[in-house]
């Protein structure tokens, strides 16, 4: 079975905000997918997500043997080459970050989450650091792919604290891993499968914190395009109460049609180029 991707995405500065923090972006050329939430006040947060989304966007824009010249941090056992070129690229992401607060007082100690997939063919990567949320959307059920690096999680991990006491915690917003705020940084790494018809959703917290997971798959469920899924799911954080930025990536793997199979067998490389979107 031949699948291609569908994919959009949103961000949107919430109702109390003076200023948008999160970055998101992707290249569906190389078959990557980035949403940051950025720490530090103000600039400096939103400077941390962009530098974190431009350095993963550019690391899979290079050629191979580029690459290889830019790893930094160590290599990560149990999973494939392709979740750890996804680590690869977040360890060179924080490092950008961390060097850029040391050169400029005004920014010392801002920091960035980072949740990021890495399709190829049938199979996807995940990658997160910080408490922004990957999720799976099959057959009319959802799955949360990630774990939360915050405080409170932790304690709900421990046994010292309960689901439901975690979130209604005043501590919600405090994150125990993020990017740029030590020299080095531990992300989490998966490898998945896809399945068509499934859907990836990427997003901060700011959506996650206010729409519960059976309002996404009724809102996905129902939503004609991703395009307006993600206005919508949005629109819902709002609603619900969200008082930060708001931001949401969807990715849906779909059957490829028989025209478009023909295509793929007559113009061998349009499979590689034929998105050209990129944010």
């Amino acid at each position: 079975m031949a699948l291609t991707l569908q994919v959009a995405g949103k961000t949107d500065i919430g109702t109390v905000r003076a200023n948008n923090e999160d970055n998101f972006g992707y290249d569906t050329r190389y078959g990557i997918f980035v949403v940051c939430d950025g720490m530090g006040g103000q600039a400096a947060g939103e400077r941390a997500s962009k530098i974190a989304v431009d350095t993963m966007l550019t690391f899979f824009r290079q050629d191979s043997k580029v690459r290889a010249t830019q790893v930094v941090g160590r290599t990560f056992e149990g999973v494939s080459e392709r979740a750890n070129l996804l680590g690869q690229a977040i360890q060179l992401a924080n490092q950008s970050i961390h060097e850029e607060a040391a050169r400029n007082l005004s920014q010392s100690g801002m920091g960035s989450t980072i949740v990021a997939v890495l399709v190829e063919d049938g199979f996807f990567s995940i990658a997160n650091v910080g408490d922004s949320r990957i999720y799976l959307l099959r057959d009319g059920t959802i799955q949360q792919l990630t774990n939360d690096h915050s405080l409170v999680m932790e304690q709900v991990r421990r046994g010292l604290m309960t689901q439901a006491e975690a979130e209604s915690s005043q501590m919600q917003n405090v994150i125990v891993r993020s990017l740029g705020v030590e020299e080095s940084v531990e992300p989490d790494l998966e490898d998945h499968e896809f399945a068509a018809n499934d859907v990836l959703f990427l997003c901060s917290d700011g959506l996650s914190r206010y729409v519960q997971d059976s309002a996404m798959v009724e809102i996905v469920g129902r939503s004609e395009t991703l395009e307006k899924a993600s206005e919508d799911l949005i629109e819902a954080a709002k609603t619900g109460g969200s008082d930060d930025n708001i931001t949401c990536l969807l990715i849906r793997m779909v059957e490829q049609s028989r025209a478009e199979r023909m295509l793929d067998a007559l113009l061998p490389g349009r499979s590689r180029h034929k998105w050209q979107d990129s944010v």
